[in-house]
């Protein structure tokens, strides 16, 4: 197959060619030229073996003695910087020392501080308690019966006048009586706030003699619900406990709503022999 058909373009392709062949001959005859070696760009710098030196004559080796002064600051250089490093940790551990003992202290401070403030807060809290206590008794008891401050009665087995207690104690308590307890044959009872309405005393059965004393339990309406004989007081044998709650059972007081659900009392009972 031919490409080349007409005239024209043979004519074409021979013109082609020989524009190639002319620009090849230019670039190898006028083109850039090489040089070799290269050139070298930069600023050369001479071998040395010293920051300082003198004269025109390169020495064949290091000047000795600065050789030496150079490793000799270089030692110093060294040394220093260990001895730094050294007085750094140093500085460093005690710095740590220091701040922990410090940390210690503001904890030992605050924890005491800490224990002052609740010892402070208790013993507010009780004075508040035993004040509230006080209201609640005078409240209870009418302690003042007028703006003169007059009271109109009292309570206690002395010969002044007053209520005979403590501030903190409870008007309802368990009454206290003298060692020697009630005559011979003889019935005493204790029952803060409360009369007696009625008692009956039992004989003994075994021909003893003896005080004993019984913990009465009384309820708002006065009935006596539960006895217990031979409590702290007693001096009397235990037969004659029987006769002795019996009593007890038989007290009847004075009612009174505000008084607690079960009030607690006692009734002691002296025996004589043949009673």
């Amino acid at each position: 197959m031919k490409y080349l058909k007409t005239k024209h373009e043979k004519n074409s392709a021979k013109i082609t060619t020989l524009i190639l062949l002319i620009l090849v001959l230019l670039i190898f005859i006028v083109g850039p030229q090489y040089i070799d070696p290269p050139e070298e760009y930069g600023v050369a710098v001479n071998f040395g073996t010293n920051n300082t030196g003198k004269g025109n004559r390169p020495l064949s080796k290091p000047i000795q003695a600065q050789s030496q002064m150079v490793k000799k600051n270089q030692v110093e250089n060294n040394k220093t910087l260990e001895k730094s490093e050294k007085v750094l940790t140093q500085d460093s551990e005690e710095a740590i020392a220091i701040k922990k003992k410090k940390t210690a202290e503001d904890n030992a401070k605050a924890e005491s501080e800490r224990a002052e403030r609740l010892k402070r807060e208790a013993e507010e809290r009780k004075k508040r308690e035993d004040a509230e206590k006080k209201k609640k008794l005078d409240n209870l008891i009418g302690a003042v019966k007028n703006s003169k401050g007059n009271d109109d009665g009292g309570e206690g087995d002395d010969n002044k006048p007053g209520n005979k207690g403590q501030l903190n104690g409870d008007p309802y308590a368990t009454s206290i009586f003298a060692d020697s307890g009630p005559g011979k044959d003889g019935v005493d009872f204790g029952l803060g706030g409360r009369d007696k309405v009625y008692s009956n005393k039992f004989e003994q059965e075994c021909n003893e003699e003896g005080l004993v004393v019984v913990e009465i339990r009384v309820n708002r309406n006065g009935k006596v619900v539960k006895a217990t004989p031979g409590i702290q007081g007693t001096n009397g044998t235990s037969c004659l406990f029987e006769a002795a709650k019996k009593t007890a059972l038989s007290f009847k007081f004075t009612p009174n709503q505000n008084a607690p659900d079960i009030q607690i009392g006692y009734v002691s009972v002296n025996f004589a022999l043949g009673q």
